[in-house]
């Protein structure tokens, strides 16, 4: 071996690195973003969770027993509920992931520790949320034995606790980010690499049909992947679709567009196909971290809240898990529909422009 020829070879890599720039700003910039980042973010303590009560008792035990339960921090009251019913409706719209009920007889129950004093009704499309319920159910009442099991919990939509219940509808999300970001993401690049790009420069192809003959066949292939996951979830797992199927595949193309945008935009960032994946696998990380699949979005700090926020997979979550798992419509989630559709509208338009730059 000539280590004169090898260290030739070292300095030539290294100062072709030197010379792109994108790649040599990832190698610095998305470990020390992601650390920083998600150091932050992932916290597996559940904090805040939207709640809302029914206090039947109007007594100072009851009062005292929900004012304890807000101490804790794990759940944030938003008010009280008029029945268990509607405390049931709200969970099943997606305003609240618990509810605490407290009868009228709590007093006479605390007293004669012969049923549970109060219950705590969950939203079991979330782990996260059943997790924090069953801490809950461990804390003993003001002036009460430990030894009395005082909470009990009821688990909607997914009382066996089944993993795959509360991932499969969220795999959907994983899986159409990761496969559609990455396609769509080396188009241009691809385009550009085998001198195509220039070809389609002069043709009077425009911005809009150049992105748009883009998107169009990966919908298809986005929409082919939802019904595989969801006819495998429901054979395999066992997984309900509580909702209408319509409303699935509506939330799904949505998505779909938001990500498949997002792809486009990074192919006009990107000068190689190496670098498009580099950009797709960023883009990725947060989306599957930050999103609330993985960890619980109750436990970020608010910065990382506000930045899930700005991801498209953020709101997908929640649209496929409340339609799937809780039966609830479009209509019961609209901010989160709305924040779907203006995402994937903006991200169309700033990629649409990009790709006008290149022509141009």
């Amino acid at each position: 071996m000539n280590l004169t020829r090898l260290f030739a070879i070292v300095l030539k890599e290294l100062r072709q690195l030197r010379r792109d720039r994108l790649t040599f700003a990832m190698i610095l910039g998305i470990p020390t973003l992601q650390l920083l980042l998600f150091g932050f973010a992932i916290n597996l303590d559940i904090r805040g969770i939207d709640a809302a009560a029914v206090d039947q008792a109007q007594t100072a035990r009851s009062r005292e027993a929900l004012a304890t339960m807000a101490a804790t921090g794990v759940i944030a009251l938003h008010g009280q509920a008029d029945s268990p019913a509607q405390l049931q409706e709200w969970i099943r719209q997606g305003r609240i992931s618990l509810g605490i009920v407290i009868p009228a007889d709590f007093e006479r129950r605390v007293e004669t520790r012969d049923a549970p004093a109060l219950q705590v009704m969950v939203d079991g499309s979330d782990q996260s949320v059943q997790a924090a319920a069953r801490q809950l159910a461990t804390m003993p009442l003001a002036g009460v034995a430990a030894s009395y099991q005082s909470v009990e919990v009821v688990n909607f939509y997914n009382p066996e606790r089944r993993a795959p219940v509360n991932t499969v509808p969220g795999l959907i999300g994983v899986i159409l980010t990761m496969t559609l970001v990455m396609f769509t993401g080396m188009a241009l690049v691809r385009e550009r690499e085998r001198g195509n790009l220039e070809m389609l420069i002069a043709t009077p192809v425009s911005p809009w049909e150049l992105t748009l003959g883009k998107v169009l066949p990966f919908v298809g292939i986005g929409l082919v992947q939802v019904t595989v996951v969801l006819l495998l979830g429901k054979l395999v797992f066992a997984v309900p679709i509580r909702g209408h199927l319509l409303e699935v595949y509506t939330a799904a193309l949505l998505f779909i567009l938001a990500n498949l945008a997002l792809g486009i935009l990074i192919s006009t960032l990107a000068k190689t196909q190496f670098q498009s994946m580099q950009l797709a696998f960023f883009t990725f990380l947060p989306q599957i971290l930050l999103s609330g699949f993985m960890f619980p979005y109750a436990g970020m700090p608010k910065a990382a809240q506000w930045l899930a926020e700005i991801l498209p997979m953020t709101h997908f979550i929640r649209l496929i898990r409340a339609i799937m798992l809780r039966g609830a419509g479009l209509q019961d989630m609209p901010n989160d529909l709305l924040a779907l559709g203006v995402i994937a509208a903006v991200l169309l338009i700033v990629s649409t422009r990009r790709i006008r730059k290149k022509l141009d």
